[in-house]
């Protein structure tokens, strides 16, 4: 299955509200179902270690699920969490102010992963949890290189990789689970759109921004955890 170009409908400069409001909710559903936030939490708790804090960017947040995971999981374990959630879409940054008003650890940030309103250094941990594949190879590589400034640690990825499989898999969840046009456009799309394992391992080769373990996840996630500067 080769590598689709097309853009995805969330990609689009204006969508309508209440069709983007109705597939975040999809997202968040999905997330939660096929392991998203399992995986994120996997990469954070080997990363975190035996610290007692720590600050995290997660880039691309959408309606800020992943951060209210991931704060929900702090709180568990004992450990001070403090998140900025950055999103260029204002809709969604609307959403995910709704979704994470009970969660003071978490900053909303109106902004573009391109250009990062932030100083080097400013965060432990960068995540970007099914951003990446919405890229093109060049830009992926830009992106972990900025990222990889902002970050005093390391950077997270989680994403999805590229197969027939799942493919066809999410198509068929997507017409049980609802129907709007955008999810169901993009749910597929977006399995088409990622990398094989071995093409993301050469984008972490060739970006060069530290140490990276890549690791498979079920359904056919990615996990990668880049240990910046070393």
């Amino acid at each position: 299955m080769e590598r689709s170009t097309i853009l995805e409908m969330m990609d689009a400069p204006e969508i309508p509200r209440e069709l983007l409001i109705d597939d975040l909710g999809n997202l968040r559903l999905i997330n939660h179902y096929l392991g998203n936030y399992r995986n994120v939490l996997r990469g954070l708790a080997r990363f975190a270690g035996e610290q007692n804090h720590f600050s995290l960017l997660d880039v691309g947040t959408g309606s800020g699920d992943v951060p209210r995971a991931i704060v929900q999981w702090a709180r568990r374990a004992g450990l001070r969490a403090r998140v900025s959630a950055l999103e260029a879409n204002r809709i969604a940054v609307a959403q995910a102010a709704e979704q994470t008003r009970r969660f003071g650890e978490i900053s909303l940030v109106r902004g573009d992963a391109m250009t990062l309103p932030f100083r080097p250094a400013s965060f432990d941990f960068v995540l970007a949890s099914q951003l990446l594949h919405h890229y093109s190879e060049e830009r992926v590589i830009v992106l972990l290189r900025q990222w990889a400034a902002v970050a005093r640690k390391g950077i997270i990825i989680s994403d999805l990789i590229r197969h027939p499989l799942p493919y066809y898999g999410i198509r068929l969840l997507t017409r049980v689970l609802t129907r709007n046009v955008m999810t169901l456009t993009d749910a597929p799309l977006s399995v088409r759109r990622g990398f094989t394992l071995a093409e993301w391992k050469k984008l972490f080769d060739v970006a060069e921004v530290g140490s990276c373990e890549v690791h498979w996840a079920f359904p056919f996630r990615l996990l990668a955890l880049i240990r910046v500067g070393n």
